[in-house]
């Protein structure tokens, strides 16, 4: 089965669960408004999926402890995680179908059943807040209910029947579910598996896995429920059956963080290596550098409740995440591609979502041209591939993959490649949001064969039902991207129009100031010889203005002329309308068009 099969199966399974469990929420209606359901649905399945994980070794993890406890032992961890077979436990001695069994002490009964896990499953539920909701349902006698409505077999989530990767779709579903009914952008936690999957594609595409076996570390630093990085762990499993992915994230959405680190631990991964927190103003990984960094990061969100530390950040210069620029403050997300490229290793790679602001906004000199100049002049960005529209759950706008790499080969030194895939895709049948698109496997393989390719060329795949696929490439040379902004000064005149002179100098007029965009590898006194003094033989360069800019023009690179047509044409199209028009009149009315009386 290939992945777009897997995805469309796994699609129909995990929405068919989800809905199952987010029905409990019928239990909730009248104490809960539908905004707050998550609130108890989400930290339920955690503690559910948790439950289910445990239960074949309950009974011997309660034995366990119980000794452990008889000899004084005064650390069990060690041997209650052995017992356990996870990187967490439970020793209580209830289970949902003993509290189900009682529903007279359900409050107690339960409370004690939590208190048996392990301090790192306290943690996420406390980073929840579920002892809130705990209190909550008890005080609105709705706690044996929803007790009740996990112990069904259709919420069995036993990790024999349900994948860690199929319950990372099945958080991300219910998270979706939580974000659309309290109008919260959903795509700020969820971004769909198509999409993921490209991300990884194309970061793992020119690995060529010249080391069997090695270990990789992988960073997403907006992870939201992790599935980024579990995806990249599928990738390069797929690659080499004996590679090692140790991922690492930061979230500040304390439910997608619970779910990303319930999974971590679920998959017997490090579950410190998961962070809560501001990745713009509370960096959790400071001074670390990774292989691979993957994220979607929010975008159209302002960063001034992290101002004081960013800018604090920005004016240590290099030893700072921030150094080359800050972006304005209405829209963080180069903030997230500074912050991703100091988490690079020296031959890292990093595939990061943006949307088209990122490729223009702001003049030379001005934050954003000069984080795109840093990037740019160190040689460092490799390609940027568009995405169709309509491929996010939250948004139909133009988004955009920036492929980052320290270490380009030989043959990319010195450009950049842009990747049109905009007309790459599957229409949905039935959208999902803003979602009516999908990546297809061919549509992701192509893109990739692109991307391999680094030329200029177009690329065509046709699939079933004839829709064809299409993907045009440009490779553009660095300094193409870059501009000199000169600032023209015209002089200052008296009444006769004649110039001012002060000590000999002609006085600029601050009103006919203008400016010019030179290409970087085009000569400025000569550009001005040639574009200026012509029209303006008094006017002279002010070279202690200048100033460079960056800025990538994705849409004037692909854009093609299509010829209007010819008066004569028009002309001819509209005397047969007109002709049209008159026959139908003469029928109707007769007589010419003219009514009888």
């Amino acid at each position: 089965m290939d992945t777009t099969q897997k995805m469309n199966q796994v699609g129909i399974n995990i929405q068919e669960k989800a809905s199952v469990i987010w029905n409990v929420a019928n239990s909730l209606f009248g104490a809960y408004k539908p905004h707050e359901y998550g609130l108890v649905i989400l930290p339920m399945v955690v503690i559910k999926r948790f439950h289910d994980c445990l239960l074949p070794t309950h009974d011997a993890v309660v034995a366990k402890n119980k000794q452990l406890t008889q000899i004084g032992m005064a650390v069990k961890d060690p041997f209650l995680l052995k017992t356990s077979g996870y990187k967490f436990y439970n020793t209580s001695e209830y289970t949902f179908d003993k509290l189900k069994a009682d529903p007279e002490n359900i409050k107690v009964n339960f409370e004690a059943y939590l208190n048996g896990f392990s301090d790192n499953v306290m943690d996420i539920l406390a980073r929840m807040d579920f002892f809130t909701q705990l209190e909550r349902m008890s005080n609105a006698g709705l706690l044996y209910q929803v007790i009740t409505d996990f112990c069904t077999e259709k919420a069995d989530m036993n990790p024999e029947k349900i994948s860690a990767v199929d319950m990372g779709y099945i958080f991300e579903n219910l998270v979706q579910r939580f974000s659309e009914s309290y109008d919260e952008e959903a795509g700020a936690h969820f971004t769909s598996r198509d999409i993921i999957y490209l991300m990884c594609d194309l970061l793992t595409d020119r690995m060529g896995m010249a080391e069997p076996g090695r270990i990789y570390t992988a960073y997403d630093m907006a992870m939201g429920t992790s599935q980024m990085l579990t995806c990249m762990e599928e990738r390069l499993s797929a690659l080499d059956k004996s590679a090692n992915l140790i991922c690492y994230g930061q979230e500040i959405n304390p439910f997608t963080f619970g779910i990303a680190k319930a999974d971590m631990l679920i998959r017997g991964g490090d579950p410190e290596n998961m962070q809560f927190g501001d990745t713009l103003s509370d960096d959790k990984f400071s001074g670390m550098t990774f292989d691979f960094v993957i994220s979607n990061p929010p975008f159209g969100i302002d960063w001034k409740r992290e101002a004081v530390k960013v800018e604090a950040e920005n004016k240590l210069g290099n030893v700072g995440r921030f150094a080359p620029g800050l972006p304005q403050k209405s829209d963080g997300q180069m903030l997230f591609l500074l912050n991703g490229i100091a988490k690079l290793k020296d031959k890292g790679r990093m595939a990061i979502i943006q949307n088209g602001s990122s490729l223009f906004t702001g003049d030379a000199g001005s934050g954003p041209s000069e984080i795109r100049r840093y990037i740019i002049e160190n040689d460092w960005l490799d390609a940027i591939v568009q995405l169709p529209n309509d491929s996010f759950y939250n948004t139909g706008i133009a988004t955009y993959v920036w492929i980052v790499t320290k270490d380009k080969p030989v043959g990319h030194l010195g450009s950049v490649q842009l990747i049109d895939a905009s007309k790459c895709y599957i229409q949905r049948r039935k959208p999902i949001g803003n979602k009516r698109v999908d990546i297809t496997k061919e549509a992701r393989d192509l893109i990739v064969k692109a991307y391999g390719a680094y030329r200029n060329d177009s690329f065509e795949a046709e699939v079933e039902g004839g829709h064809k696929l299409v993907v045009k490439t440009k490779v553009l040379s660095t300094m193409s991207l870059g501009y000199n902004k000169i600032t023209v000064e015209s002089p200052l005149t008296d009444e006769s129009g004649k110039p001012i002179l002060k000590k000999g100098k002609m006085q600029p007029d601050a009103s006919k100031r203008d400016t010019e965009n030179v290409p970087l590898d085009e000569d400025m006194d000569a550009y001005f010889e040639r574009e200026v003094k012509p029209y303006n033989p008094d006017a002279w360069i002010d070279h202690d203005k200048d100033k460079v800019g960056y800025e990538i023009p994705f849409a004037r690179t692909f854009y093609e002329f299509v010829a209007l047509e010819s008066a004569a044409t028009i002309a001819t199209r509209i005397e047969s309308h007109e002709k049209v028009l008159m026959n139908k009149l003469r029928a109707l009315f007769g007589n010419g068009g003219e009514q009888n009386v």
